[in-house]
Protein backbone atom coordinates (compact mmCIF):
# COMPACT_ATOMS: atom_id res chain seq x y z
CA UNK A 1 0.00 0.00 0.00
CA UNK A 2 1.35 3.46 -0.88
CA UNK A 3 1.50 6.24 1.69
CA UNK A 4 -1.47 8.56 1.93
CA UNK A 5 -1.47 11.64 4.16
CA UNK A 6 -4.63 13.07 5.75
CA UNK A 7 -5.04 16.07 8.00
CA UNK A 8 -7.89 18.35 9.01
CA UNK A 9 -8.23 21.77 10.59
CA UNK A 10 -11.22 23.39 12.29
CA UNK A 11 -12.83 26.38 10.57
CA UNK A 12 -12.01 28.97 13.21
CA UNK A 13 -11.72 31.65 10.51
CA UNK A 14 -8.31 32.93 9.53
CA UNK A 15 -5.58 30.84 11.21
CA UNK A 16 -3.07 32.14 13.71
CA UNK A 17 0.69 32.17 13.26
CA UNK A 18 0.66 29.09 15.54
CA UNK A 19 -1.66 27.17 13.18
CA UNK A 20 0.48 28.21 10.23
CA UNK A 21 3.96 27.45 11.59
CA UNK A 22 2.86 24.48 13.70
CA UNK A 23 0.80 22.67 11.08
CA UNK A 24 -0.21 24.24 7.77
CA UNK A 25 3.27 25.14 6.54
CA UNK A 26 4.44 21.58 7.17
CA UNK A 27 1.61 20.21 5.01
CA UNK A 28 2.80 22.07 1.91
CA UNK A 29 5.86 19.92 1.01
CA UNK A 30 3.89 16.73 1.69
CA UNK A 31 1.61 17.38 -1.29
CA UNK A 32 4.55 16.71 -3.64
CA UNK A 33 5.88 13.67 -1.76
CA UNK A 34 2.65 11.81 -0.97
CA UNK A 35 -0.95 11.41 -1.96
CA UNK A 36 -2.24 14.23 0.31
CA UNK A 37 -5.78 14.98 1.49
CA UNK A 38 -6.60 18.10 3.55
CA UNK A 39 -9.95 18.98 5.00
CA UNK A 40 -11.69 21.89 6.77
CA UNK A 41 -13.51 19.95 9.50
CA UNK A 42 -16.83 21.75 9.94
CA UNK A 43 -18.54 18.63 11.37
CA UNK A 44 -16.05 18.79 14.25
CA UNK A 45 -16.74 22.51 14.68
CA UNK A 46 -20.41 22.00 15.59
CA UNK A 47 -19.56 19.79 18.59
CA UNK A 48 -19.90 23.19 20.30
CA UNK A 49 -22.63 25.56 19.12
CA UNK A 50 -21.74 27.76 16.14
CA UNK A 51 -23.56 30.70 14.63
CA UNK A 52 -24.55 29.27 11.20
CA UNK A 53 -23.60 32.35 9.16
CA UNK A 54 -20.32 32.71 11.01
CA UNK A 55 -19.52 29.02 10.47
CA UNK A 56 -19.98 29.39 6.69
CA UNK A 57 -17.82 32.54 6.64
CA UNK A 58 -15.10 30.99 8.77
CA UNK A 59 -15.06 27.83 6.66
CA UNK A 60 -14.37 29.93 3.54
CA UNK A 61 -11.75 31.99 5.40
CA UNK A 62 -9.89 28.88 6.54
CA UNK A 63 -10.01 27.34 3.05
CA UNK A 64 -8.71 30.58 1.51
CA UNK A 65 -5.91 30.72 4.09
CA UNK A 66 -4.89 27.11 3.38
CA UNK A 67 -4.58 27.86 -0.34
CA UNK A 68 -2.76 31.15 0.34
CA UNK A 69 -0.28 29.30 2.58
CA UNK A 70 0.66 27.00 -0.28
CA UNK A 71 -1.83 24.12 -0.49
CA UNK A 72 -2.56 23.76 -4.19
CA UNK A 73 -5.94 22.15 -5.02
CA UNK A 74 -4.30 20.69 -8.14
CA UNK A 75 -1.51 18.99 -6.17
CA UNK A 76 -3.57 17.80 -3.17
CA UNK A 77 -7.22 17.11 -2.38
CA UNK A 78 -8.66 20.07 -0.43
CA UNK A 79 -12.30 20.08 0.63
CA UNK A 80 -14.87 20.76 3.34
CA UNK A 81 -15.73 17.77 5.54
CA UNK A 82 -19.55 18.10 5.53
CA UNK A 83 -19.59 17.93 1.71
CA UNK A 84 -18.35 14.31 1.80
CA UNK A 85 -20.96 12.14 3.53
CA UNK A 86 -18.60 9.16 3.85
CA UNK A 87 -17.17 10.79 7.03
CA UNK A 88 -20.49 10.72 8.90
CA UNK A 89 -21.37 7.23 7.64
CA UNK A 90 -18.09 5.72 8.85
CA UNK A 91 -18.20 7.72 12.10
CA UNK A 92 -21.47 5.99 13.06
CA UNK A 93 -19.91 2.56 12.52
CA UNK A 94 -16.95 3.67 14.66
CA UNK A 95 -19.32 4.93 17.37
CA UNK A 96 -20.43 1.32 17.60
CA UNK A 97 -16.87 -0.10 17.57
CA UNK A 98 -15.22 2.28 20.08
CA UNK A 99 -15.72 1.49 23.77
CA UNK A 100 -16.87 3.99 26.39
CA UNK A 101 -13.83 3.16 28.50
CA UNK A 102 -11.57 4.29 25.67
CA UNK A 103 -13.39 7.60 25.27
CA UNK A 104 -13.36 8.20 29.02
CA UNK A 105 -9.56 8.30 28.86
CA UNK A 106 -9.45 11.13 26.29
CA UNK A 107 -7.87 14.08 28.06
CA UNK A 108 -9.00 16.58 25.42
CA UNK A 109 -12.68 15.96 26.22
CA UNK A 110 -11.97 16.60 29.90
CA UNK A 111 -10.17 19.86 29.00
CA UNK A 112 -12.88 21.08 26.61
CA UNK A 113 -15.92 20.00 28.65
CA UNK A 114 -14.49 21.58 31.79
CA UNK A 115 -16.27 21.15 35.11
CA UNK A 116 -19.75 20.77 33.64
CA UNK A 117 -19.21 17.65 31.55
CA UNK A 118 -22.92 16.76 31.75
CA UNK A 119 -23.67 19.90 29.69
CA UNK A 120 -21.21 18.98 26.92
CA UNK A 121 -22.63 17.69 23.63
CA UNK A 122 -22.53 13.98 22.82
CA UNK A 123 -20.73 15.08 19.65
CA UNK A 124 -17.84 16.51 21.69
CA UNK A 125 -17.59 13.18 23.52
CA UNK A 126 -17.46 11.04 20.35
CA UNK A 127 -15.32 13.58 18.46
CA UNK A 128 -12.32 11.15 18.39
CA UNK A 129 -14.47 8.53 16.59
CA UNK A 130 -15.22 11.06 13.85
CA UNK A 131 -11.53 11.93 13.67
CA UNK A 132 -10.75 8.23 13.18
CA UNK A 133 -13.36 8.11 10.40
CA UNK A 134 -11.88 11.20 8.73
CA UNK A 135 -8.54 9.40 8.38
CA UNK A 136 -9.65 5.83 7.76
CA UNK A 137 -12.33 6.71 5.18
CA UNK A 138 -9.33 7.31 2.89
CA UNK A 139 -7.20 4.41 4.16
CA UNK A 140 -4.71 7.17 5.05
CA UNK A 141 -1.74 5.86 6.99
CA UNK A 142 0.14 9.08 7.77
CA UNK A 143 -1.19 12.03 9.76
CA UNK A 144 0.80 15.20 10.51
CA UNK A 145 -0.21 16.01 14.09
CA UNK A 146 0.81 18.02 17.11
CA UNK A 147 1.49 16.34 20.44
CA UNK A 148 -2.04 17.19 21.62
CA UNK A 149 -3.58 14.92 18.97
CA UNK A 150 -1.36 11.86 19.51
CA UNK A 151 -3.85 10.34 21.96
CA UNK A 152 -6.63 10.62 19.36
CA UNK A 153 -4.43 8.87 16.80
CA UNK A 154 -3.79 6.02 19.20
CA UNK A 155 -7.57 5.71 19.64
CA UNK A 156 -8.03 5.70 15.84
CA UNK A 157 -5.59 2.78 15.64
CA UNK A 158 -7.46 0.96 18.45
CA UNK A 159 -10.74 1.42 16.53
CA UNK A 160 -9.17 0.18 13.28
CA UNK A 161 -7.72 -2.88 15.02
CA UNK A 162 -10.98 -3.70 16.80
CA UNK A 163 -12.98 -3.37 13.56
CA UNK A 164 -10.50 -5.66 11.77
CA UNK A 165 -10.58 -8.14 14.68
CA UNK A 166 -14.36 -8.14 15.18
CA UNK A 167 -15.09 -8.76 11.50
CA UNK A 168 -12.11 -11.03 10.78
CA UNK A 169 -10.66 -8.75 8.11
CA UNK A 170 -7.45 -6.82 7.43
CA UNK A 171 -9.28 -3.80 6.13
CA UNK A 172 -8.17 -0.64 7.93
CA UNK A 173 -4.43 0.20 7.96
CA UNK A 174 -2.30 1.28 10.93
CA UNK A 175 -1.78 5.06 11.12
CA UNK A 176 1.59 6.69 11.80
CA UNK A 177 1.88 10.19 13.27
CA UNK A 178 4.08 12.56 11.27
CA UNK A 179 5.65 15.08 13.64
CA UNK A 180 7.81 17.66 11.88
CA UNK A 181 8.78 21.26 11.65
CA UNK A 182 11.08 23.69 13.37
CA UNK A 183 8.42 25.72 15.22
CA UNK A 184 6.05 22.86 15.94
CA UNK A 185 4.78 24.68 19.03
CA UNK A 186 4.25 28.42 18.80
CA UNK A 187 3.35 29.78 22.21
CA UNK A 188 1.18 32.67 23.39
CA UNK A 189 2.77 36.13 23.25
CA UNK A 190 1.40 36.79 26.75
CA UNK A 191 2.45 33.49 28.37
CA UNK A 192 5.26 31.38 26.93
CA UNK A 193 4.00 28.25 28.70
CA UNK A 194 0.66 28.17 26.79
CA UNK A 195 0.08 27.41 23.12
CA UNK A 196 -0.90 30.30 20.85
CA UNK A 197 -4.63 29.83 20.46
CA UNK A 198 -7.69 31.35 18.82
CA UNK A 199 -9.67 30.64 21.98
CA UNK A 200 -7.48 32.86 24.20
CA UNK A 201 -9.67 35.85 25.21
CA UNK A 202 -6.78 38.26 24.53
CA UNK A 203 -6.13 39.07 20.87
CA UNK A 204 -2.71 40.33 22.04
CA UNK A 205 -1.72 36.71 22.73
CA UNK A 206 -1.61 35.74 19.05
CA UNK A 207 -0.66 36.89 15.58
CA UNK A 208 -3.52 36.33 13.14
CA UNK A 209 -2.45 35.70 9.55
CA UNK A 210 -4.46 38.75 8.46
CA UNK A 211 -3.04 41.18 11.06
CA UNK A 212 -1.63 44.24 9.29
CA UNK A 213 1.85 45.69 9.70
CA UNK A 214 0.88 47.95 12.62
CA UNK A 215 -1.02 45.21 14.51
CA UNK A 216 1.92 42.80 14.18
CA UNK A 217 4.45 45.43 15.28
CA UNK A 218 2.31 46.39 18.29
CA UNK A 219 1.68 42.79 19.40
CA UNK A 220 5.38 41.89 19.13
CA UNK A 221 6.37 45.08 20.98
CA UNK A 222 3.94 44.18 23.78
CA UNK A 223 4.92 40.49 23.84
CA UNK A 224 5.95 39.32 27.28
CA UNK A 225 9.71 38.93 27.81
CA UNK A 226 12.15 38.85 30.72
CA UNK A 227 14.72 41.54 31.68
CA UNK A 228 17.82 39.52 30.64
CA UNK A 229 19.43 40.08 27.23
CA UNK A 230 19.23 37.30 24.64
CA UNK A 231 21.74 34.49 25.17
CA UNK A 232 24.16 33.54 22.39
CA UNK A 233 23.40 29.79 22.50
CA UNK A 234 20.16 27.72 22.88
CA UNK A 235 21.05 26.38 26.37
CA UNK A 236 20.71 29.96 27.62
CA UNK A 237 16.98 29.81 26.80
CA UNK A 238 16.36 27.20 29.53
CA UNK A 239 13.68 28.45 31.92
CA UNK A 240 12.94 31.42 29.62
CA UNK A 241 9.80 30.31 27.73
CA UNK A 242 8.93 33.73 26.26
CA UNK A 243 12.46 34.28 24.93
CA UNK A 244 12.52 30.77 23.47
CA UNK A 245 9.16 31.38 21.77
CA UNK A 246 10.22 34.64 20.06
CA UNK A 247 13.55 33.16 18.94
CA UNK A 248 11.72 30.10 17.55
CA UNK A 249 9.28 32.30 15.61
CA UNK A 250 12.09 34.34 14.01
CA UNK A 251 13.96 31.14 13.11
CA UNK A 252 10.80 29.69 11.51
CA UNK A 253 9.87 32.72 9.39
CA UNK A 254 13.47 33.24 8.19
CA UNK A 255 14.03 29.52 7.49
CA UNK A 256 16.95 29.38 9.89
CA UNK A 257 17.71 27.67 13.21
CA UNK A 258 17.43 29.07 16.76
CA UNK A 259 21.24 28.73 17.05
CA UNK A 260 21.70 30.98 14.01
CA UNK A 261 19.27 33.56 15.39
CA UNK A 262 21.10 33.60 18.73
CA UNK A 263 24.53 33.88 17.09
CA UNK A 264 23.27 37.00 15.34
CA UNK A 265 21.28 38.57 18.18
CA UNK A 266 22.88 37.18 21.37
CA UNK A 267 23.69 39.85 23.95
CA UNK A 268 21.06 42.26 22.61
CA UNK A 269 18.06 43.48 24.56
CA UNK A 270 14.55 42.58 23.42
CA UNK A 271 13.70 46.06 22.08
CA UNK A 272 15.93 45.81 19.00
CA UNK A 273 15.21 42.08 18.58
CA UNK A 274 11.45 42.65 18.56
CA UNK A 275 11.78 45.21 15.73
CA UNK A 276 13.70 42.67 13.63
CA UNK A 277 11.08 39.99 14.43
CA UNK A 278 8.13 42.26 13.52
CA UNK A 279 9.75 43.19 10.17
CA UNK A 280 10.47 39.53 9.37
CA UNK A 281 6.88 38.54 10.18
CA UNK A 282 5.44 41.30 8.00
CA UNK A 283 7.71 40.35 5.09
CA UNK A 284 6.78 36.68 5.41
CA UNK A 285 3.01 37.15 5.86
CA UNK A 286 2.34 39.97 3.33
CA UNK A 287 2.11 37.72 0.22
CA UNK A 288 -0.11 35.25 2.12
CA UNK A 289 -2.42 38.09 3.19
CA UNK A 290 -2.72 39.43 -0.36
CA UNK A 291 -3.67 35.96 -1.63
CA UNK A 292 -6.27 35.45 1.14
CA UNK A 293 -7.90 38.77 0.14
CA UNK A 294 -7.90 37.81 -3.54
CA UNK A 295 -9.56 34.44 -2.85
CA UNK A 296 -12.21 35.85 -0.49
CA UNK A 297 -13.08 38.55 -3.03
CA UNK A 298 -14.37 35.79 -5.34
CA UNK A 299 -16.35 33.40 -3.09
CA UNK A 300 -18.01 31.75 -6.13
CA UNK A 301 -14.64 30.58 -7.47
CA UNK A 302 -13.52 29.46 -3.99
CA UNK A 303 -16.74 27.45 -3.46
CA UNK A 304 -16.34 25.85 -6.90
CA UNK A 305 -12.75 24.79 -6.07
CA UNK A 306 -13.94 23.28 -2.77
CA UNK A 307 -16.81 21.41 -4.46
CA UNK A 308 -14.32 19.98 -6.96
CA UNK A 309 -12.13 18.93 -4.02
CA UNK A 310 -15.14 17.27 -2.37
CA UNK A 311 -15.86 15.29 -5.56
CA UNK A 312 -12.25 14.07 -5.66
CA UNK A 313 -12.39 13.17 -1.95
CA UNK A 314 -15.68 11.33 -2.44
CA UNK A 315 -14.22 9.28 -5.30
CA UNK A 316 -11.61 7.93 -2.85
CA UNK A 317 -13.72 7.60 0.32
CA UNK A 318 -17.01 6.28 -1.09
CA UNK A 319 -15.74 2.85 -2.22
CA UNK A 320 -13.79 2.38 1.03
CA UNK A 321 -16.76 3.25 3.26
CA UNK A 322 -19.16 1.24 1.08
CA UNK A 323 -16.87 -1.78 1.61
CA UNK A 324 -16.81 -1.13 5.40
CA UNK A 325 -20.64 -1.07 5.31
CA UNK A 326 -20.69 -4.34 3.36
CA UNK A 327 -18.31 -5.94 5.89
CA UNK A 328 -20.63 -4.86 8.73
CA UNK A 329 -23.60 -6.44 6.93
CA UNK A 330 -25.47 -3.38 5.59
CA UNK A 331 -27.41 -3.95 2.37
CA UNK A 332 -25.90 -2.26 -0.70
CA UNK A 333 -27.30 1.14 -1.62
Amino acid sequence: MHDRVFSGIQPSGVPTLGNYLGAIRNWVPLQDRHDSIYCVVDLHAITVWQDPRELATQTREMAAALIACGLDPRRCVLFVQSQVHAHARLAWIFNCVARLGWLNRMTQFKDKAGKDREAASAGLYVYPNLMAADILAYHANMVPVGDDQKQHLELANDIAQKFNHDYGVEFFPAIQPLIQGVAARVMSLRDGTKKMSKSDPSDQSRINLTDDHDAIALKIRRAKTDPEPLPDHPEGLEGRPEARNLVGILAAVTDSLPETVLREHGGRGFGAFKEVLAEALVAHLSPIQAEIRRLLDDPGALDAALRLGAERAEAIADPIVAEAERIVGFLPR
